[in-house]
Order: C-alpha cells, then structure tokens, then sequence
C-alpha cells in the first residue's frame, strides 16, 4: 500500500516524530511505502509530493517543525473537491492520506472522507482543544517555552516593580494560559472559559502588589473581558473562514495601568511557543501516534484518527473529535485561582 502523508495547519513540535513513526512502522512491519505532500492540503490538491524512506526521516524526531512543509490550504476551494483530490491520487498511485493536523485540518479530512476518500487522521494543536483526546503532542513543548518566557518576564518584573502581562496562545481554549500560568506563579490567569472583569483582574494586581510583588498577569489569546461580547482579532480570518486572534495582552496592558497607576508592559509571545525542538513527551507522543496511524491504515479504518487516551492510544472517528472543543473545566480554573493576587 502506498500511503501519501501530509501536515496541514499552523507548525508544531513533533509533526516530524509522527512522520518517523509512522514511516518506520509502516515500512518496517506493515509493508507500506510513503511519500510526503508538500504543503499541507495544498500539496494534495496539486499532487506535488516527495519520497519517505526510511533514510529520509532519520534523526528527525528532535526537530522543530514539519520536513514537508504546511500550509492552511482549504482542499474544497480552487482545484480541489474530493473528485478531483481523487483523480490526483489515482493518477500517483497513492491508496491512502494519513492527515496530520488541527480542527481544519481534520473537519477538512471527514468531509473528504465522507466522500469516499481512504483518509486517516492524528491529532496536532499546540493549542490541546480537541475533546477526543487527553493531550495533542506540541502542547508540552509550547507549555515549557511559555513558562520560560515567563521567568525571565519577571525578573524584569521584579527589576522595574512592574506590572508584567504576557499573552500566550490557545485560541477559544486556555490550556496553555492555565499550565504556563500555574507553572510561572502567575498572579493572575485570563482564560476565554472565564468571563473576568478588569475590576478583579485590578484587584489581584494590586494585591501582589501590596506583597511587594512585581505582578504578572497570563492571559490567553480568545480571552474576552466581561464588558466585551467577542475575542479580540485585528488581523482578518483564516482560509477555513476562522479569526485571526491576538492583542487582547496590549489592549489590556494600559487598563490596567490606569486602573492601579502601576506601570505596565505587555508581551506577546506568539509563534515562538511552537518553534524549536519538542519536549521528550511530545516526541515519544508524536513517535506513538505516527506508529499507531500506520497500524489503522494497515486495518483500513477510514474516517478515524489516533487518540490518547489516559496512556494508552486508541482509535476514534474524526466526528468525536470535531463535536466541540475541549475547554478548561470549571474545577481546574477553581485550583489555580486559589493562587491569584
């Protein structure tokens, strides 16, 4: 069986330890050859593909990013549409798609397989929201990377008797914000399943401030103050007709000076929380699932992707996975309040 592999979507530690194991599996016990789509869906659309062998993913587990390429390509728009993705794939004599990605990327991938294209999928999100599974792999490293950014925020902090806020990435989820947050010391944590007033995020400012703490504020990019009905977004929509977020660090950064008089400085950390090399958990998590891909292609276990759940990896169609996001509970933010102020 010939199996064409694809990472579509934003970047993300371990996208490369999936295309290994999938890769050494696959050749290795399940007698499949792979080749990769360059782009994301845009390669598929284009049939513009490369070889995987085995030579080609060695030592590539401990790097950042994806060896294909990505990009947030919708396959239904131009020349795409399953008929003619299809007519691509016959024309290569490709059997399979094994779909590494998000949200998009795997609502793309049931539309097209509920179409009739051969298409498996693994989960990747940096941003760890969607439900069908207990972690995405990328999520630990860009938890590691903010948390250290974070450190070093408040020793300038510290260095000023500045008030610090640092936005973190997660989209309408604030898993990042919460495990970043909690990790740091953070005096307070602003989370979209929240709805905060500045009242009380300017309240927990001035408590460590009264403690003689240079406070430090996370908050997450979907994060949406009480006075405000959307997240902020200033940069358009995404191909999959998605808001672009982020900003909302510097939006809130001169409220709160006015509301407490101490100065404040906002930080946007961005893409760097999903650069550079993964976690030793994103690569055995990213190597396990790219492993178990090969062995659901092997099954032909069409419209399903691979799924953590507790330690072990399972199976579950890519429905379970869209079917909502997979939000902070109120219990885990309960705990980390504890600590505000």
């Amino acid at each position: 069986m010939r199996i064409g592999i694809l990472t579509s979507g934003g970047d993300c530690p371990g996208l490369n330890a999936v295309i290994r194991g999938a890769v050494l599996k696959g050749t290795e016990i399940n007698d499949q050859e792979f080749v990769g789509f360059k782009d994301g869906w845009r390669g598929v659309v284009a049939g513009d593909i490369r070889p995987l062998e085995r030579s080609d993913v060695r030592g590539i587990a401990k790097q950042g990013g994806t060896i294909l390429g990505t990009s947030r390509t919708n396959p239904f728009e131009g020349n795409g549409g399953p008929e003619r993705i299809q007519e691509t794939l016959d024309r290569l004599g490709i059997d399979a798609i094994i779909a590494i990605g998000g949200e998009g990327t795997l609502a793309a991938a049931k539309r097209l397989t509920d179409a009739g294209l051969k298409i498996v999928g693994v989960p990747k999100t940096v941003d760890n929201d969607l439900d069908a599974t207990d972690y995405t792999f990328g999520f630990d490293t860009a938890v590691e990377i903010a948390t250290e950014a974070m450190d070093r925020l408040r020793t300038t902090g510290d260095s000023h008797s500045r008030c610090m806020v640092a936005e973190v990435m997660g989209r309408h989820v604030g898993w990042i914000a919460l495990h970043s947050g909690m990790a740091a010391g953070a005096h307070a944590i602003l989370i979209p399943e929240q709805k905060t007033s500045m009242e009380q995020v300017a309240a927990w400012v001035r408590s460590a401030a009264d403690r003689g703490r240079a406070p430090l504020v996370v908050v997450a990019e979907g994060f949406t103050p009480d006075h405000a009905d959307d997240a902020h977004s200033e940069r358009g929509l995404d191909a999959f007709g998605r808001p672009r977020l982020g900003g909302i660090g510097e939006r809130l950064a001169p409220m709160i000076e006015e509301m407490t008089g101490i100065e404040t400085r906002a930080t946007t950390l961005g893409h760097i929380q999903r650069g550079g090399v993964p976690t030793a958990y994103d690569r055995v998590l990213a190597t396990r699932l790219g492993m178990a891909a090969s062995d659901i292609v092997q099954d032909g276990s069409w419209g399903r992707m691979v799924a953590l759940r507790g330690t072990e990896i399972e199976t579950v169609g890519f429905e379970e996975a869209l079917g909502k996001l997979k939000t902070v509970p109120q219990h885990r933010y309960d705990e980390a309040a504890m600590l505000f102020g």
